[in-house]
């Protein structure tokens, strides 16, 4: 039951097709960037995931990481020699320059095959993910002499990398940080302070370990305003790269958690004795704003987490009902495999429909990263940097859902038997209930999409976005020889909804930030579906104009006519639920509470 084949055809489908390659292979930086190299890519990197790291995904939720006596920390079997050949195919580096060591591909690409790492083996992959993500940052920040050192060795595998931003009593407020950074006197700094759930935090799949560090000097301010970021390797490093001794930086512990069991979570000390040796990124007090670039890398992974652990789950789920036999055959009378049955089938189309709208989104955030990094209009880059902020908190947010969704119902077409661990249905469940939690929960996801990306700019993007979305609709109600008038009134409708609850969130809630709060979630919800569907309806355009494989072909379509029947209404119920709230509900002396 741990077969996982990874899903190409859709990947390829959306890339050529639907979010359209020719988009960013037209900017300089990707000229080279061929349909023929992109398939390539995603050809070898399945062979990666389904022959490597997929049949390790149980073995590390059985084994986990554990904390040996001498303070080191040991992923589950077979993780080291896993991470070699990640290593060895050059993966880490796929979207970083090429004057690093990097592949040099677009965003885009790099997350189609991140979705494949993280169906395989989530628990693996928040290695190279937190990687990536503290890659990108330095390459944003650090300095020269930082980006020299570091960036090589770490775009090749060489050296991983964490982000440390919790403390016991500073989780999402990161205002409340204390973990201190002394001037040595030397240009570095003494970093002292406990960090918690640090992924990755230890291990010895590589020689070093990067810790990128949120810490306070002595004189800043409170507050946020306050907070530095540091790089505190867990070995000393010379000018030329070569390690030395240990850091003044230990794992004390490591979290016993629900899920992503092969994933070590670790408590880690720093200055236990004296300081650990850090050294500043970017300027003082700016730390957290270096820290974003990382923390938005990772929202994007971890949204397509929730995509990959979908995927991985259905796929599982339609194994499982077409050998399980339970019940008659209405026509036959004979016994009869569950995918016949319609409520199994039901829950199969939803996982399904679902995981590849969810998918559209995700690589179509890539797409607008992509242009915002490298497109060479300025006007270009600074809207498709507004439209990846809008989009960006809804990848995070509404794809996790759809995981832990997905995976639960996943479950409930297993049966009895998804509630027994062996089959490994519960495992994918487990998995995936973090994914809505880190990275800033979906709660703070839906405030950040009010606060600072609607309100911020009285809904100038998202208006932007829904104007492309009714030009898409008379573009191909005028052209198409296929009659698809029906979900295009449907999402005409959809569309002027949303436009409705922006403009009623814009007025009611920049003066009352707890309505903000109450009707966030909706909110999210809402647009991601809305947005979603838009790239569902072109997915089925793309169908009509012909090219597709047929059997592919059949069953997209089926996923389009399932997600415009029974996914979109459900932005109708969430644009409801925020019109019907209103402050009166929400006073905190109500005697719900």
């Amino acid at each position: 039951m741990s077969d996982y084949t990874p899903p190409i055809h859709d990947l390829r489908f959306l890339i050529h097709n639907v979010i359209g390659l020719q988009t960013i292979s037209d900017i300089p930086a990707f000229h080279e960037t061929s349909p023929d190299l992109v398939d390539a890519i995603l050809e070898e990197a399945g062979k990666l995931a389904a022959g490597v790291l997929a049949p390790l995904n149980r073995v590390g939720d059985k084994e986990g990481s554990v904390l040996q006596d001498d303070g080191s920390v040991r992923t589950p079997t077979g993780w080291k020699d896993a991470y070699g050949k990640f290593c060895d195919g050059g993966w880490q580096g796929i979207s970083a320059s090429e004057a690093d060591g990097g592949m040099g591909l677009p965003l885009l690409v790099g997350a189609a095959v991140g979705e494949l790492w993280h169906s395989a083996n989530m628990a693996f992959a928040l290695c190279p993910m937190l990687t990536g993500g503290a890659i990108e940052l330095l390459t944003a920040h650090g300095s020269d002499e930082q980006r020299a050192l570091y960036l090589s060795r770490m775009i090749s595998g060489e050296w991983t990398g964490t982000m440390n931003l919790t403390e016991p009593q500073a989780g999402s407020d990161l205002s409340k940080v204390r973990s201190m950074a002394i001037p040595a006197g030397d240009g570095s700094y003494r970093v002292t302070g406990q960090k918690i759930f640090i992924t990755y935090g230890d291990h010895e799949m590589t020689d070093n370990i990067v810790h990128l560090v949120l810490a306070r000097t002595p004189d800043a301010p409170e507050g946020v305003k306050g907070i530095s970021l540091f790089i505190v390797p867990k070995f000393h490093v010379s000018a030329d790269g070569t390690i030395g001794e240990r850091n003044d930086v230990k794992c004390v512990s490591l979290e016993h958690k629900l899920g992503i069991h092969g994933s070590p979570t670790a408590v880690l000390s720093f200055g236990d004795q004296g300081g650990a040796i850090g050294y500043l990124v970017g300027k003082e007090g700016q730390g957290l704003a270096c820290m974003f670039t990382m923390m938005n890398n990772a929202r994007l992974s971890v949204g397509q987490q929730g995509v990959a652990i979908s995927e991985r789950a259905y796929q599982q789920a339609v194994s499982y009902a077409r050998d399980r036999k339970q019940g008659k055959s209405p026509t036959t009378g004979q016994d009869d495999a569950i995918i016949h049955h319609g409520d199994i089938q039901r829950m199969l189309i939803r996982m399904r429909s679902t995981t590849e709208a969810a998918r559209a989104l995700s690589l179509y955030a890539a797409v607008q990263l992509d242009i915002a990094h490298h497109h060479e209009d300025p006007d270009a880059r600074v809207a498709a940097q507004a439209r990846a902020d809008l989009l960006i908190p809804m990848v995070k947010g509404w794809s996790t859902d759809l995981g832990v969704e997905n995976t639960s119902l996943g479950i409930q077409v297993h049966g009895g038997m998804g509630f027994i661990e062996e089959t490994g249905a519960a495992q994918h469940l487990r998995d995936a209930r973090i994914a809505p939690i880190y990275e800033g929960t979906n709660g703070i996801q839906a405030l950040d999409l009010i606060g600072r990306k609607l309100l911020r700019d009285n809904g100038a993007a998202m208006k932007a976005l829904l104007k492309e979305m009714r030009t898409t609709i008379i573009e191909t109600t005028n052209s198409q020889t296929n009659d698809m008038s029906k979900p295009a009134e449907m999402l005409r409708e959809a569309i002027d909804q949303l436009e409705e609850t922006t403009s009623q969130i814009i007025e009611r809630c920049a003066s009352s930030p707890a309505l903000s709060q109450a009707v966030a979630s909706p909110y999210l919800r809402q647009a991601s579906i809305c947005v979603a569907g838009w790239l569902m309806y072109l997915s089925w355009q793309q169908l009509l104009d012909g090219n597709v494989e047929p059997g592919f072909a059949m069953a997209k379509h089926s996923s389009c006519d399932f997600f415009f029947g029974q996914v979109l209404p459900e932005a109708d119920f969430m644009a409801r639920q925020i019109a019907n709230t209103h402050n009166e509900l929400l006073h905190e002396t109500a005697p719900l509470f």
